[in-house]
């Protein structure tokens, strides 16, 4: 008997909104001030499309130092600035957006304060600790039943991590999502959290160093100058199929930029 390839097809929400997608960023350093670009650009292409585009809020508890010039997308005058207020009032007037930047930890009681609790329908997830991870992954467990029709449903978590020449991004799913019957395909509605799939490898990356840098020359013994810009890329192209496209075959990739490999993540 033939094996139906497995795939996922994308929430039906995602393919014909009727407001801006809403995004909540997740860290804007070295991976998410380069993905917030992709973002911003995405954005202008779904308006072209006569989509409504994107609604991005970015949550970032950091400022910027000398260390993150050149790597991250800052400059000297943002120095002792926070982060994703930095990011967001360059890209507001660049793009002419409206997006909000939230200068605190992405936590439960920084969303308590939030309308409607800060849920948004896609979680994009750019931080340094494995710690960080599975404390989204818990609050993102609370919304898998959460299945009203309201514009802010949670539906999609996207993860991106690296070290120094190597990252990963994968996408899950908050709960199960419904899938259409298929002929052609074997759909799969749940994507596993990347704290299912990857908890033994998340519990001992912690046990690294992830002292901050004091340089821009130190950091770069710790990441490639390019590594969080090509990660990033990559990482809006799989949205970008999950927007246009409405059907995925893989859910993400593990890349190696020192050999110039990549290896997709398939769905089942």
């Amino acid at each position: 008997m033939k094996t139906l390839p497995v795939v996922h097809y994308t929430d039906a929400y995602l393919l014909a909104p009727t407001n801006p997608i809403t995004v909540n960023l997740i860290g804007a350093g070295g991976t998410g001030s380069q993905l917030l670009t992709c973002l911003a650009r995405m954005h202008q292409a779904m308006l072209a499309l006569n989509f409504p585009g994107l609604h991005v809020t970015v949550f970032d508890d950091d400022e910027v130092s000398p260390a993150n010039l050149g790597r991250q997308l800052f400059s000297e005058a943002e120095i002792g600035m926070n982060k994703g207020v930095a990011l967001i009032a360059r890209l507001n007037r660049f793009f002419g957006t409206a997006w909000k930047a939230i200068p605190q930890r992405f936590s439960r009681d920084t969303l308590s304060g939030m309308k409607d609790e800060g849920a948004a329908n896609l979680y994009v997830s750019c931080v340094d600790t494995a710690q960080s991870r599975f404390d989204i992954a818990a609050i993102l467990q609370g919304y898998a039943g959460f299945r009203t029709y309201q514009r802010s449903r949670p539906l999609y978590w996207m993860d991106l991590g690296n070290s120094k020449s190597t990252g990963q991004v994968l996408l899950s799913t908050v709960g199960e999502l419904k899938q259409p019957d298929s002929q052609r395909y074997q759909t799969q509605g749940r994507l596993p959290f990347v704290t299912e799939m990857f908890r033994g490898l998340l519990e001992q990356a912690d046990a690294a160093d992830s002292t901050p840098s004091c340089s821009l020359a130190e950091a770069l013994t710790k990441q490639d100058l390019f590594i969080n810009s090509t990660l990033a890329n990559m990482g809006a192209s799989l949205l970008w199929s999950l927007f246009r496209e409405g059907i995925l075959f893989h859910r993400g990739f593990f890349l190696n930029l020192h050999d110039f490999r990549t290896q997709p993540v398939n769905i089942g």
